[in-house]
């Protein structure tokens, strides 16, 4: 049974996949602020399941969660790393403590939590798979949200950096389009805050530009591609993988 860690997994897309590994024999622990959220959401993945609580904006958080995480599963074998935030803005109006914030979610949360779990996926020449956006660099960038796509590039490299420094484990940078997401607490939340009027006036510049792709993807499909890579041969190397529409497997880039 494949110990597997997902961050972020109270509500979401983190919280579909958490279930989701869950239910396809993961033994999985689920890391996220909401207690009680997680608490549900870890009873919904079955009995091996666990939850813990962490912020990932919090270091010692992090590696405390990490580490009672990996003591729950009897060590690490993947890590899964979901969150992320970003509001539609004017690049004009995009200030110092938003640009602070959405890194410290979207990229330095996920060196954090990456670094506390290293040891133990070293020992099992484990996985980490990062959900990232075709806002960073596969699509033309996104007017209106650029602090968001800015921090997506930004993840993309931190991948190849640890890929760089860590060839023992296998890092994967999972670009996910448009995602239809779950029903209730499963649901994506990730828009819920935008400006609408902004929103609305950006949105016919996302379909010029070819940002968008069309087709939401089944939450479904995105778990079945994260469950995928991970029960990948250690020696195969997936080092990109986008998942657009709806594809059955991923397919590396």
């Amino acid at each position: 049974m494949s110990k597997t860690v997902v961050i972020g997994a109270s509500s979401g897309l983190g919280r579909c996949i958490g279930v989701g590994l869950g239910q396809r024999g993961h033994q999985v622990a689920m890391l996220a602020r909401r207690r009680e959220r997680i608490e549900k959401a870890a009873k919904e993945a079955g009995p091996e399941a666990v939850a813990v609580e962490c912020d990932v904006t919090d270091e010692a958080s992090v590696r405390s969660a990490i580490g009672a995480a990996a003591n729950a599963l009897g060590g690490i074998d993947n890590l899964v790393y979901t969150p992320a935030i970003g509001s539609v803005m004017r690049l004009v109006d995009t200030d110092a403590q938003t640009w602070s914030r959405v890194f410290a979610t979207n990229v330095t949360g996920a060196a954090v939590a990456t670094a506390a779990a290293v040891p133990h996926l070293s020992a099992s020449a484990g996985k980490v798979v990062y959900l990232s956006s075709d806002a960073g660099t596969f699509s033309p960038p996104w007017p209106g949200l650029a602090a968001y796509g800015v921090s997506k590039a930004a993840l993309e490299r931190l991948v190849q950096a640890w890929r760089a420094e860590h060839p023992d484990i296998a890092f994967t940078n999972l670009i996910v389009g448009e995602c239809a997401g779950g029903e209730g607490d499963s649901a994506t939340g990730f828009s819920s805050d935008w400006d609408r009027e902004l929103a609305t006036e950006f949105y016919p510049q996302w379909i010029s530009r070819g940002c968008m792709p069309g087709q939401l993807m089944p939450v479904e499909d995105l778990i079945e591609v994260v469950h995928t890579i991970l029960g990948t041969d250690s020696a195969t190397s997936m080092p990109v993988v986008v998942a657009r529409g709806a594809p059955s497997r991923p397919s590396p880039a």
